[in-house]
């Protein structure tokens, strides 16, 4: 007896479970059929639904899955009960308001963004007034070395430091790559080092007589190491065996002979038989 009553109960629960699930389909297909007919979203009836319900109290009642009460007489009801959920009202912040610093350019004096000279050497200077083969020349470190005089202390570690673009060596792609420097801030760094053009100009002609002096003493070493290979090679050792020339023959005791060089004063001894 007991055994059936189990059985009824649960064979009960399975039709009630296909009946609802049944229904719920039934339900969603409804649903999307409306939402379909009158072509808008199912999410947006949704949340049109709730914030027409909720109001201004900000709450919402929506109905709850039926709960199943069971009788104890084999017999299972259905009880639908609505749950109320607070909505919480969502406030969108305004966007944030963009302001560009504008720069102002110091060849034409407008304003711009951005421009070549900005971007990598901090010049402000538009593009359009831009002279890529006069003022706004990119020299190269070692040009920026011999004609501005300066050392890799100047470049490197002075502050500011002074920036630079890498670029490679048109004459070997192999080789490292060179560093180019804006040509108005080498200028204003040698001015930085050597205070006015014309001490700069005075270390210019300095290095240069320096550098002629170290020339011609080079000349000068190369022309005596000439002159003692010309000399070396016209002096000559002689090489060839001297011939004697022996005067008459001088009886010195019997059967001995000797002759006697007349040029180097060799004496020859000698025996007859």
């Amino acid at each position: 007896m007991k055994f059936l009553y189990l059985w009824i109960k649960q064979a009960c629960i399975q039709t009630v479970q296909q009946r609802n699930a049944k229904g719920l389909v039934a339900r969603m297909k409804q649903h999307c059929e409306k939402c379909s007919f009158s072509g808008g979203s199912c999410i947006e009836d949704d949340e049109r639904n709730m914030s027409e319900h909720a109001g201004s109290s900000g709450s919402a009642k929506v109905k709850a899955p039926p709960k199943i009460i069971d009788t104890g007489g084999g017999f299972f009801l259905e009880e639908e009960e609505e749950e109320e959920h607070k909505v919480e009202k969502i406030v969108h912040q305004p966007g944030p308001v963009l302001e560009f610093d504008y720069l102002i350019c110091e060849e034409c004096g407008k304003q711009f963004m951005d421009s070549y000279l900005m971007q990598h050497f901090d010049w402000a200077t538009c593009d359009n007034c831009r002279d890529v083969e006069g003022k706004h020349k990119l020299i190269t470190r070692t040009e920026a070395k011999e004609e501005y005089l300066l050392k890799d202390c100047d470049l490197d570690k002075r502050e500011p430091v002074l920036k630079f673009i890498l670029k490679k060596n048109p004459h070997n792609s192999q080789w490292g790559d060179m560093k180019l420097y804006l040509k108005l801030q080498v200028i204003k760094r040698s001015l930085e080092v050597w205070g006015t053009e014309e001490a700069l100009q005075e270390a210019r002609e300095t290095r240069q007589d320096n550098r002629e002096k170290m020339k011609q003493k080079k000349f000068d070493k190369k022309v005596k190491e000439l002159r003692r290979a010309v000399r070396s090679s016209v002096w000559k050792r002689g090489t060839s065996s001297h011939l004697h020339e022996y005067g008459p023959e001088e009886n010195i005791e019997e059967d001995m002979y000797k002759k006697t060089c007349t040029i180097c004063g060799h004496e020859l001894t000698y025996e007859k038989m």
